[in-house]
């Protein structure tokens, strides 16, 4: 029988999304991904009624919940939304690239995925959803789970209460819009994917579930591994928690508090340290009450000293190139294999870093930049002219960082907390930022905190000067000499400043070409342009004082409607160095050789 065959959701609020779950890949799971029922809702019928009452809040309007049994008592009841004969899109996906007539869509697309499960005695079940761009409102059986804002990190709602064993009906309502007060803000520039477009899985837990954990190298120490774990619904009865890593003979037993969680401490002379050369992975498991989540943990230690970034006390050149979660195809990137092409590009180009731009990426990047080699870069995407002087934007943005922290805590690759990019300097803007940098140390203070800034300059002479680099540990600046702005015959002559005694990241720099346009190196678009550009930026950028690394801009050619040329762009980004279907541009063999060179010892 159809349970859910209508479009309004007039059902029981339960609130917003819980306490993230974290390493999911390792848990018992059910997959919800595949072939989705959706309905376009462009004037969200399926929410307000004609006078813009949202259902949800109308408590009366509960017997009206459009169940098909219902229906079939009320012959005469106009019906006009049906899940079940309405088309079908596989998730996780955008619904941008799956449908060619919502290419350019921005609004709301209801979501149904019907399914079985069969929950045992004693056992506990969560909804969990890798991402959802941008905002989401979730129902299961005409119960809301609730809402979750941000198109870039991972929820979950328990469902333990509300799942059946035949007939579930999950239904999600999506909506991309872009709006002043979101995070990121109306103007961006890539692709505004809307839909489900990451992994939608059931997590089977026990009543009492190791929920959240961090093991990493303590802070100023090379020989000492610290975290914690935390117990969701803390059993007392059970009140111990054990850490193993075989290889390093450490089998720690700890007791849990009152609390749930357990602080650790655990000393050990024998660490074999991950880094780019060496990507050394630890067997770690987690047990407590019969449940053992295992994971693969690398330690290594990264700070700040005399000026340089220093990884596991030697002084490291960040050999870097920025990226765009986008698939061959021009969608948004979400599988194990999309991670291998753009990661794979990027060993290629010789590099030891990643900067993944401008919000968080898929596990699967941070997963495999572990196992690979890379060390990364993540950022949020409080991106230009985000709406610094509202507190409810602040605290959508504190919220996505925290989702991102919490996530990706154990990735061992994951070097740097970006806070913003190019965001124009005012006092709401330093707060807002001097606040989420204070925020993220107290979620991890092992890591290195940045933000992309805006440059200065005075005739030859190029600076940064932005207070919130006061409290940052790398001043990371875009720059775009022989882009927008500046004569690239000029680039040796260019002399940069700091006054801050800090290393110095060149975040940005770049151009744009047409690959397979050629011409010569002082025309626009072409690949020889491009070259030239790159040739004469790293003359510059080699002399930087303090420089400690570069992402230019940009890996991959990725789509922004803001970039609409025709015949060059065709709504594009062309400053990558490989095309979008993925031939490399001449600029790709320039930064090669001077990341080759940078290999060397000198």
């Amino acid at each position: 029988m159809k349970l859910f065959n209508y479009i309004f959701l007039i059902f029981p609020f339960l609130g917003f999304s819980q306490e993230l779950i974290t390493n999911v890949p390792n848990r018992v799971t059910t997959s919800l991904n595949g072939e989705w029922n959706y309905i376009v809702d462009q004037y969200e019928t399926g929410y307000y009624s004609f006078h813009r009452d949202a259902y949800d809040q109308q408590k009366g309007f509960q017997k009206s919940a459009f169940y098909s049994n219902y229906h079939a008592q009320n012959k005469q009841e106009l019906v006009e939304y049906d899940f079940d004969k309405s088309p079908t899109m596989t998730i996780p996906g955008d619904w941008n690239s799956q449908k060619e007539n919502l290419f350019y869509y921005e609004g709301n697309i209801w979501f149904k995925k019907s399914f079985d499960y069969d929950l045992k005695e004693n056992k506990r079940l969560f909804a969990y959803f890798g991402a959802i761009n941008y905002k989401a409102e979730v129902y299961l059986n005409g119960i809301k789970l609730g809402i979750h804002e941000g198109g870039f990190t991972p929820f979950n709602f328990e469902v333990t209460s509300i799942i059946k064993e035949k007939d579930n009906f999950l239904v999600v309502k999506v909506d991309n819009t872009r709006r002043k007060e979101a995070v990121p803000t109306l103007n961006t520039d890539w692709f505004n994917y809307g839909g489900i477009t990451r992994d939608v899985l059931l997590i089977e837990e026990p009543k009492s579930f190791i929920q959240d954990y961090t093991i990493q190298l303590k802070k100023g120490e090379k020989n000492t591994i610290s975290g914690f774990v935390k117990i969701n619904n803390f059993d007392k009865s059970a009140d111990f928690v054990t850490v193993k890593i075989p290889e390093l003979k450490i089998n720690y037993k700890g007791k849990i508090d009152a609390d749930g969680i357990i602080n650790f401490e655990i000393t050990n002379k024998k660490i074999e340290y991950w880094s780019p050369e060496s990507p050394k992975l630890y067997d770690v498991s987690v047990a407590y009450n019969n449940q053992v989540l295992k994971e693969n943990i690398g330690f290594r230690t990264i700070e700040t000293k005399n000026a340089q970034i220093v990884l596991n006390g030697k002084p490291v050149f960040l050999r870097g190139i920025s990226i765009h979660e986008e698939n061959a195809k021009g969608g948004r990137a979400y599988t194990e294999q999309d991670a291998v092409r753009l990661l794979t590009w990027a060993k290629e180009l010789g590099c030891n870093y990643v900067r993944l731009a401008h919000y968080p990426h898929n596990e699967n990047m941070v997963r495999l930049a572990d196992k690979i080699g890379l060390m990364v870069w993540e950022e949020i995407p409080v991106y230009w002219t985000v709406d610094f002087t509202s507190l409810e934007t602040y605290k959508n943005a504190e919220n996505q960082l925290v989702e991102m922290i919490t996530r990706d805590k154990n990735r061992c690759s994951t070097i740097i907390w970006s806070m913003a990019n190019e965001t124009p300097i005012s006092d709401a803007r330093n707060t807002f930022i001097n606040n989420l940098n204070a925020k993220a140390r107290s979620l991890d203070n092992t890591r290195l905190i940045s933000a992309a800034l805006l440059t200065k300059s005075d005739g030859l002479n190029s600076y940064v000067d932005d207070a919130i680099a006061e409290n940052l540990d790398i001043v990371a600046f875009n720059e775009y000499l022989g882009w927008y702005g500046g004569n690239l015959d000029d680039a040796e002559k260019i002399q940069w400043t700091s006054k801050y005694n800090k290393p110095v990241v060149v975040s940005e720099f770049g151009g744009g070409a047409k690959q397979g346009l050629h011409g010569e190196k002082n025309e626009r678009w072409t690949e020889e342009y491009l070259e030239y550009l790159y040739i004469q930026n790293l003359k510059m950028i080699d002399k930087i004082p303090n420089i400690s690394g570069l992402s230019p801009w940009i890996l991959v050619d990725f789509r922004s409607p803001r970039r609409l040329l025709p015949g060059i762009q065709d709504g594009y980004n062309r400053k990558g160095l490989i095309s979008n279907d993925g031939n490399k541009k001449k600029a790709f063999f320039v930064l090669k050789e001077f990341y080759n060179q940078k290999t060397k010892p000198h």
